[in-house]
């Protein structure tokens, strides 16, 4: 969607919400921005431990299964 997004492009984004938002407003905005995406990078990590530790107890409860019909 954005691949084509040069230099220019993010230079026209920048003036156009400077000047809907005021230079007051950007650096809340990019703050609220920056912690969201921290938030939504731990709740990744911590989805995709949780999963981990399924496969591995899934993995560990067959290796068990098949060393008992040994």
């Amino acid at each position: 969607m954005f691949t084509n997004i040069g230099i220019p492009g993010l230079i026209l984004i920048l003036v156009i919400a400077l000047v809907i938002f005021g230079p007051k407003k950007l650096p809340e905005i990019g703050r609220a921005f920056g912690q969201t995406l921290r938030e939504f990078k731990k709740s990744t990590n911590e989805l995709t431990a949780d999963v981990r530790e399924e496969i591995d107890e899934a993995k560990n409860t067959v290796k068990q299964v098949t060393e008992n019909k040994k």
